[in-house]
């Protein structure tokens, strides 16, 4: 109270509330990887975590689609490399044709498999899946260019490090780590680990499962054990993982032409021998050989040294396009067969937009399961309850949460555990992000009171603003319970949780003990027959 020197009439106000404690956001993923560039107006962006909350906005920042390309070779001819993206094991798998011809000349069956020429860049994809998914406010950590040619674990470990300045983020999302090998793609999964469970312990690593898209019987290997093994023990209930990658309708037909196809001498000798009879027609009447003509000069044209001629390559292209996509039946077959391959995501980016619609519609002590994913045509793997059971329960305590297609329902995500599976305190996903929502609130609602007199005053403010926000939670579902005191408890002050000792040493000792909800996993339905009774 001030001293009075001057006689007069003085008012004093006096708060009679504690402060609020105000609830921090739960879905602000972070993702880092690479971009056709970063820059904001001149000013570089890369290497910073850059905040948007449209695709728009990462469209004006950070460019818009890899220029990926395929080459075509028959099955006979020596492989490069399998699968789509990545090294290490897809090199070891056995390849699959993706489309067949008959030769005109030889009349013998030919395979052909569509072979990616360049490094598979998933961010730009991946932040599509993410917004068709719920997606809102998130952070960008661009590491590269495309131009670089190659992706560097180095880089995207260095991303992750950047993120120790930033505390809104609470999710950490690496999608092009699995364009890795696999032991450089182990080295950023377990970096993402132990930034989030060691380092900022107020976020989680959303991870995908290394090969994902092939099935655990593939020759390849088990990739959902290779993952187990690969990923250690250490801060596994920060962590989640998701299997298999899904079949998206990201890409459209209309993003894709023949410029695409790197070796377009074989597309046009394909084309040509498919339409071999046509060109053979009787050329003495006029409109035949017209129309052969028109064929002859559209078949020249599939090269990209007419593009490059052009005035207009865009309409050049659409028009070379258009005409490939009504004269030829294979042109289509093999535009949709790389829709295919671009459309293979692994579900990380999906699942944190599911993540932030759940959050924004229940809360974030909801479980993300049992909800539908957007954007998904299917899994790449059919998983049947037998085959769950060891990703949802096993020894090692890994959990591996399913995404599985379901006959009227369509692509849901049918699981909600973290890697720590046999943990009672953190098995489940809603439970850990819970608690971080609940302990960074009531941290950041704290720190008003640093430095603040150590004595009963402060110790019932605090105790008190700490109560109404948990009663707020308790309300809303997030902690279980049949009135406030079955769902939480708060303790603080002198022979409760701190001795004189502590007092002397200016420590302020706030217990808080909540009873989170946890997801019904289980539902057992008791069915019995009983004895006739009228």
């Amino acid at each position: 109270m001030a001293q009075y020197k001057t006689p007069g009439v003085y008012v004093v106000e006096k708060n009679a509330f504690p402060n609020s404690v105000v609830e921090v956001a739960t879905a602000v993923p972070a993702f880092i990887g690479y971009t056709e560039y970063a820059t904001n107006k001149g000013t570089p962006l890369a290497n910073k975590a850059w905040r948007i909350s449209s695709m728009a906005e990462f469209h004006a920042y950070f460019g818009g689609a890899p220029k990926s390309t395929f080459s075509l070779k028959a099955l006979d001819a020596p492989a490069d490399n399998a699968g789509s993206g990545g090294d290490g094991a897809q090199k070891a798998a056995p390849v699959v044709a993706d489309f067949s011809v008959v030769a005109a000349d030889t009349k013998k069956r030919v395979d052909y498999a569509i072979e990616r020429d360049d490094k598979a860049y998933l961010l730009y994809y991946s932040m599509l899946f993410f917004f068709q998914n719920g997606g809102g406010p998130c952070y960008i950590v661009s590491v590269g260019t495309y131009e670089e040619g190659d992706i560097d674990a180095t880089k995207i470990k260095g991303g992750i490090e950047v993120l120790l300045k930033e505390q809104e983020p609470t999710m950490v999302v690496t999608p092009d780590a699995v364009s890795l090998s696999q032991p450089d793609c182990k080295d950023v999964q377990e970096a993402a680990l132990m930034h989030c469970g060691f380092k900022m312990r107020n976020r989680i690593a959303l991870l995908d499962v290394y090969d994902g898209f092939r099935d655990r019987q593939d020759p390849a290997g088990d990739c959902v054990a290779q993952f187990r093994e690969s990923i250690g023990t250490n801060n596994l209930d920060f962590g989640v993982a998701y299997y298999p990658w899904v079949n998206t309708s990201i890409v459209k037909e209309k993003d894709i032409n023949f410029t695409t196809i790197s070796n377009l001498d074989v597309l046009k000798a394909l084309v040509t021998d498919e339409l071999a009879p046509m060109l053979q027609v009787d050329t003495t009447n006029s409109a035949a050989k017209a129309k052969v003509d028109q064929l002859k000069k559209s078949l020249d044209e599939i090269s990209l040294d007419f593009i490059n001629a052009a005035k207009d390559k865009d309409v050049a292209t659409l028009i070379v396009n258009k005409t490939l996509l009504s004269i030829s039946t294979l042109y289509p077959r093999i535009i949709t067969a790389i829709q295919k391959k671009l459309n293979l995501l692994p579900p990380s980016a999906g699942m944190a937009g599911l993540y932030t619609m759940v959050d924004n519609t229940r809360g974030v002590w909801k479980a993300p399961a049992n909800v539908s994913l957007n954007g998904v045509i299917s899994p790449t793997v059919a998983i049947s309850n037998e085959e769950q059971e060891d990703l949802n329960v096993t020894t090692v305590g890994k959990s591996i949460n399913a995404i599985r297609s379901f006959i009227g329902e369509g692509v849901l995500v049918w699981g909600a555990r973290t890697l720590d599976g046999n943990s009672l305190d953190w098995r489940y996903v809603s439970v850990r992000r819970t608690m971080i929502m609940i302990e960074e609130s009531i941290k950041q609602a704290c720190k008003a009171y640093v430095f603040e007199p150590n004595t009963a005053n402060t110790w019932v403010t605090i105790k008190s603003m700490v109560r109404n926000f948990l009663t707020s939670v308790w309300k809303r579902g997030g902690l279980a319970g049949a009135s406030p005191d079955d769902a939480f408890s708060v303790f603080v002050g002198l022979g409760e949780t701190m001795t004189a000792d502590d007092i002397l040493e200016g420590l302020m000792k706030v217990s808080v003990l909540v009873a989170v909800s946890r997801p019904a996993e289980f539902i057992e339905i008791t069915f019995q027959q009983q004895m006739q009774k009228s």
